[in-house]
This record gives structure tokens, C-alpha cells and sequence, in this order.
């Protein structure tokens, strides 16, 4: 076999090649470059995906190319690899891909990585062989290997990668620090929580920005890496507050970020049991949460609420001032009585300790998770000098928040977009929202993620939710969605109203068809591609 043989063979291997990096590259930036080894973890559970099965008919080939000396395999294989590639490109391409890879620099790195990995062999086997059958036979297994436990060097990529991204982490980080230490009378705010950080932090920042030059972090940029990229290209020196919305996998993340950008004022939002495969326990989740609050300075403000056992339950290792809000506990600081809900909106009166005054306030929100927020918003909103009417001001034009039951139209449907992020508390919500509506309510959903060993029930419990509320139920993953099929069963829902996709994107077609004369339709939480069936 001739050179140029050789290498047009190859190409098939290295086109199959570049689509698995690229999937692999995908996976790896959606589960946060391995923090807190969410890769590994993926991997595990999805080894069909992690280790393409129809790799191995390349064995046979091999073994029989090795035992007959054929060095025309090499072609043999070339021709097995196209055909590997171009099903696995069909099988991609038809993957619902919400969030696709974004070549950062970062992955332009990993990368370079990579490829110099894949050329070794190469540079191995021609130094060491004159020989060009040797060649060949030992280059053919290493390529084999190579390319079936892609993922896995993918993940040793990451590794070998480490010491350059802390030194480039650190150099930003130093930017960050000094660019902050600059703006001496900018207030810096917190906010965490297991559930509500977004929809908090975009509220608060609405409501600032009636008096104040206020800005809040883009967009879901909530762990260290994305914030000291949002203080150094979007921090404005003319900002008098910077809203920084915190989130984290484990205990110990909230404090890093806390230690960069040192909060005075702090709003944990409600703890629950997002993240508990990561965290461990709902103790570590607490402790994890309240590393904001104990963050703050003495003379520190922290908007804490008093319906959540979690918050109340916590022994405080800070003196700095609290402000408690809530909904049925009377006895906090700052609390919301006479909540009324439409599809139109909210109106609900708010009262102020030691103030017998009744104020009425009104917002385009939808959900009781959202009066919540609106609380924390106006308890630091009043601390920072803001009048009762420049507050109802800045309530009455909170901006809706996307995919947080967020109501919008498709075509004559009503849709209620609460597509981000599910959680047990929210999606509660979420169907309260729904059973509000006029007409046929029908509910999109692949369940809840990320729960740990209460995973199945609560999405089971969920289940038995839906059950009370929808006429037509849209599950998307059938494996995923196994425990609210079980509670919809156990409440003795229709089979027949039962809709089982794999692919969110056909749930649109399918609403077209089971719609009525008005029809709301509720699509609850959008699984990232990490969790595509």
C-alpha cells in the first residue's frame, strides 16, 4: 500500500474522529469542565453515549489484518470508519441541541490539547519503524483506542490543561480584584440560593434601576470563572450597584465567590435539594447557601425568608442585621397578605413591622415563588432610600423573566414558559399557575434533574400534582420521566392522555392536534443536552 493510500484511508477515521471530540468537547463545557466531577459522572451514566458500541466491529478487521499481514486492512477500515461516521453524524444531527458548544478559548485550548494527543502515535511509530507493515499494524490499534475511549481523553485533557487555566484564571481573577478595589463606592450584592437566584437578582435589579445605576450579572454567568469574566468586560465604572448572582455545586463554591468580590448585602432565596448529588446532604446544601450570609461584613445587610424552615432552623455564625421576609409567617419583617393571581398578573399588599400602613403592589409575574422575590427586592430597595412609590414603581415594570413562568404566544396557544431550571417548589408553583387558566391546560415537562436519591420521589410526587391539574400530559423521556408516569398512575390518570416523546421539539406538532378552543400550555423545565435520551 502506497503513502497516499494510506492517508486517504485514514481521512474517515479522522472525520469520525472530529465528531466525537466535538461531542465530547460539548459534554464536558455542559458539565462545567468536571467541577465537582459532573463529566465523569455523565459518563458513567451514559456509557452507550460515552462508548459508541459500533466501534467494535473495527475489532475483527484489525485481528484479521494483523493474522493475514494484509496491509490493505488499512483501506478496509478506512470504509468501515465512513460508514461509523456518517450514522453517527445522522445520529447527532437529529439530537435536540438546546445550548450547542461554544469554541471559547478555553476549548480552543483543550483543542490544541487534543490534537497533539492524536498526533503521537503518528510521530511514535515513525521514528521507531522502518518498516512501513509494522507501521501500520501498530498505528491501526492506537488509532482504534484512541478513538473509542475519546471521552475519556477528553477528560485526561482536562487534566493535562489544569495548570495552564489556573494561571490564566488567576491572572483574570487578579483584574477582577483590582478593577473592584477602583470602584470604592460601588455596593456590592449577593444573592443565592437553591432555587429563584435568576428571577431574585433580575428583580432587584429593576427595581434599583428606578433611583440607581444598578447592574446584575448576565444571563445564568453565576460560578467564580463566569463572574470575574462579567467584572472585567461588563462592569461599568459608573454603576453604583453590582447585583451578583451565585451559584454552586458544592460547599465552598458561594465562599470563593464571596472572597472575590466581598458583598455587603446578601438575599438567600429558598434552600432546597437542587444539586444534592454534588453537595451530599440538604445540611451541606444549607451550609453551602448560608456561606453568603456569613460572608457579610458586621455592619452587613441580609434578607433572609422566614417560610423556609431551612432559614429559620440555621444557627447564624454572623451579627451582621437581618431582615426576615414571608408570605405565611406573619411575623417577619416584610411580608405579602392578600396575593391575587390572574393570567394577567399579580396584585398583593404589603406590610412593614411597626408600620400599620397597607401598601398595594402589582407585577406582570405570574407564581407565588415570585412574590417571594419581589420581597427581597423591596426590603433592600427600602434600605437603599427608595420611596413606597418609586418600589411599586419599579414592581409594576419588572421586566417578565424568560423561561421562568414567563407567558408568551404560539400562534393561537398560550404558553407558559417556565423552561428553566425545575425544581420541587417551582414546578408546584408552576401548576398552580396553570390551574388558573381558562380552557384546556395541557403540561409539557421532562421532570426534575439533579435531586440525588429523592429524585424519583419527587418527581413521582410531581406526578401526582399534574394529575390534578392538566388535561393532557406531555412526557419527554420516557426513561426520565418514569416516576411522574408512575404518579400520574397512581392518581388513576388516562393512560390516554399520556404522551410519551423523546424529542421536546415534537411536542408541537402533537399540541397542535390535542389543543381546544383556548389552550394553555405549561412546558416545565428543558433538560440541557447532557440529558438527551
Amino acid at each position: 500500500m502506497t503513502v497516499e493510500l494510506l492517508i486517504l484511508s485514514i481521512l474517515p477515521a479522522i472525520f469520525y474522529l472530529i465528531l466525537r471530540t466535538k461531542k465530547s468537547l460539548h459534554m464536558l463545557q455542559q458539565n462545567f469542565y468536571n467541577e465537582a466531577n459532573k463529566y465523569l459522572v455523565w459518563i458513567l451514566k451514559h456509557l452507550k453515549k460515552a462508548f459508541n458500541l459500533k466501534e467494535l466491529i473495527i475489532i475483527p478487521v484489525i485481528i484479521w489484518g494483523l493474522y493475514f499481514n494484509n496491509p490493505y486492512t488499512t483501506l478496509i477500515l478506512g470504509i468501515v470508519y465512513l460508514i461509523i461516521g456518517i450514522l453517527y453524524y445522522k445520529e447527532i444531527k437529529n439530537e435536540q441541541t438546546k445550548k450547542p458548544l461554544v469554541v471559547t478559548k478555553r476549548i480552543k485550548r483543550k483543542i490544541v490539547t487534543t490534537t497533539i494527543i492524536y498526533l503521537l502515535p503518528t510521530i511514535f511509530y515513525y521514528i521507531k519503524y522502518d518498516n512501513f507493515t509494522d507501521y501500520w499494524k501498530f498505528y491501526q490499534i492506537s488509532t482504534f483506542i484512541l478513538i473509542f475511549m475519546n471521552f475519556m481523553v477528553i477528560w485526561l485533557v482536562n487534566i493535562i490543561n489544569q495548570p495552564i487555566e489556573k494561571s490564566i484564571f488567576y491572572y483574570y481573577k487578579f483584574q477582577a480584584i483590582k478593577k473592584l478595589k477602583q470602584m470604592k463606592n460601588l455596593k456590592i450584592i449577593g444573592v443565592t440560593g437553591s432555587y429563584g437566584k435568576t428571577s431574585s437578582k433580575n428583580i432587584l435589579n429593576d427595581i434599583l434601576n428606578v433611583k440607581f445605576n444598578s447592574f446584575a450579572t448576565p444571563k445564568n454567568l453565576n460560578t467564580t470563572y463566569g463572574i470575574i469574566n462579567t467584572i472585567n468586560n461588563f462592569l461599568d465604572k459608573f454603576s453604583d450597584i453590582f447585583i451578583v448572582e451565585m451559584g454552586a455545586f458544592r460547599r465552598g463554591d458561594v465562599k470563593d465567590i464571596c472572597n472575590l468580590v466581598k458583598p455587603k448585602y446578601g438575599i438567600l432565596t429558598k434552600i432546597g435539594v437542587a444539586h444534592l448529588e454534588t453537595f451530599g446532604s440538604r445540611e451541606n446544601i444549607q451550609k453551602g447557601k448560608f456561606e453568603l450570609i456569613e460572608s457579610l461584613p458586621t455592619d452587613g445587610i441580609a434578607v433572609l425568608n422566614k417560610d423556609d424552615e431551612f432559614q429559620v432552623n440555621y444557627s447564624l455564625k454572623n451579627d451582621c442585621r437581618v431582615i426576615w421576609i414571608g408570605i405565611n409567617n406573619k411575623d417577619a419583617d416584610i411580608y405579602a397578605d392578600n396575593i391575587e393571581l390572574s393570567y394577567k398578573g399579580t396584585t398583593f399588599d404589603v406590610y412593614f413591622k411597626n408600620d400599620k400602613a397597607t401598601y398595594k403592589f402589582e407585577t406582570r409575574l405570574l407564581g407565588q415563588a415570585n412574590i417571594y422575590n419581589i420581597l427581597a427586592g423591596i426590603a433592600l430597595g427600602r434600605e437603599f432610600g427608595l420611596t413606597i412609590e418609586q418600589l411599586q414603581l419599579g414592581v409594576k415594570s419588572i421586566n417578565p423573566i424568560p423561561h421562568r413562568l414567563e407567558l408568551k404566544k404560539y400562534g393561537d396557544i398560550n404558553i407558559i414558559d417556565d423552561a428553566y431550571n425545575s425544581n420541587p417548589i417551582g414546578s408546584k408553583m408552576a401548576l398552580d399557575v396553570l390551574s388558573m387558566m381558562p380552557g384546556k391546560k395541557i403540561i409539557v415537562t421532562p421532570g426534575m434533574i439533579e435531586l440525588g436519591k429523592e429524585q424519583y420521589k419527587l418527581n413521582k410526587k410531581f406526578g401526582t400534582y399534574i394529575a390534578d391539574v392538566a388535561d393532557e400530559v406531555i412526557l419527554v423521556g420516557e426513561e426520565q420521566t418514569k416516576p411522574i408516569y408512575d404518579g400520574l398512575k397512581e392518581k388513576q390518570y388516562s393512560e390516554k392522555n399520556i404522551h410519551i416523546l423523546n424529542d421536546v421539539k415534537d411536542a408541537f406538532k402533537l399540541i397542535q392536534k390535542l389543543k381546544g378552543k383556548e389552550t394553555y400550555v405549561l412546558l416545565e423545565n428543558d433538560l440541557p443536552d447532557i440529558f438527551n435520551e
